[in-house]
């Protein structure tokens, strides 16, 4: 966790005094170790599709399409962040109709708001984390668009309340996520974005690939190229250095998604 830092030391640094910068960088750390800590897990807890059920994910995509709904338009920015969620929850071709499904009913005017997050809570009162993770999935989306409007902050505040989410917290969640939007925005994450196309593109599969998916396309690549599956045909030393290229570029890519989507 290493947003409090980021965030610490470039607010610090934008007074032009290097002292402040450093306390920055401090403050951010205490944070890190605070806030992040309760957030360390969020990789595991994101696939709660698996873990908690139809239940949460229900809940999860029509409050989701209640809060975009809430201005009176869904922007695309929404769509497509909402569908970001689906692809990073891991959800099958079946599940993602689902949540479409849910999302529209979220954005209808008599959607009950208070009931759905209450019944949630319910269900889930022992897992604080996955609340947590509830509201985080929810701003990621929201925060996706380049203006939140106050109507919206609002509702969003209503979700807080439900989920046992103060304001401090709240705002903490915001800066984390529009500093990991400021990072994607940069030349360090249009580095990361071209490690991730190449990873999917060395395994052969797309971005939409499920994790099952993507899990067998690793093991048939792993199978077909590793040097010891060729060894008893006796290859020359250019084909055995290729299947070791290959091999490494198959690991490095299947290690990568499977942190970025929670392989199991």
């Amino acid at each position: 966790m290493y947003w409090g830092k980021i965030i610490g030391t470039l607010a610090g640094l934008a007074t032009l005094k290097p002292l402040l910068g450093l306390l920055g960088f401090i403050l951010g750390h205490q944070f890190d170790r605070g806030f992040g800590a309760r957030y360390q897990n969020f990789r595991d807890q994101e696939n709660a599709a698996n873990v908690l059920g139809d239940d949460y994910v229900r809940a999860l995509f029509q409050t989701m399409g209640h809060l975009a709904k809430t201005d009176g338009r869904v922007s695309e920015d929404e769509i497509r962040a909402a569908r970001s969620v689906m692809h990073r929850l891991g959800l099958g071709p079946a599940q993602v109709q689902h949540a479409i499904a849910w999302f529209n009913e979220g954005k209808h005017s008599g959607f009950p708001l208070l009931q759905t997050l209450r019944e949630l809570r319910r269900v889930s009162a022992r897992r604080a984390d996955s609340r947590a993770v509830f509201v985080r999935l929810l701003l990621e989306v929201s925060l996706a668009k380049k203006r939140l409007p106050q109507k919206e902050r609002a509702a969003i505040w209503t979700v807080c309340r439900e989920m046992e989410i103060g304001r401090v917290e709240l705002a903490q969640l915001e800066a984390m996520i529009r500093a990991q939007k400021g990072f994607r925005r940069s030349p360090a994450g249009d580095l990361d974005a071209a490690r991730v196309r190449g990873a999917y593109q060395a395994l052969g599969v797309g971005h939409s690939a499920t994790n099952d998916e993507i899990k067998t396309a690793y093991r048939r690549l792993i199978n077909k190229s590793h040097p010891d599956k060729i060894a008893s045909s006796n290859p020359d030393d250019e084909v055995l250095a290729e299947a070791e290229r290959r091999t490494r570029e198959v690991r490095s890519a299947y290690e990568l998604l499977k942190a970025r989507r929670v392989i199991r």
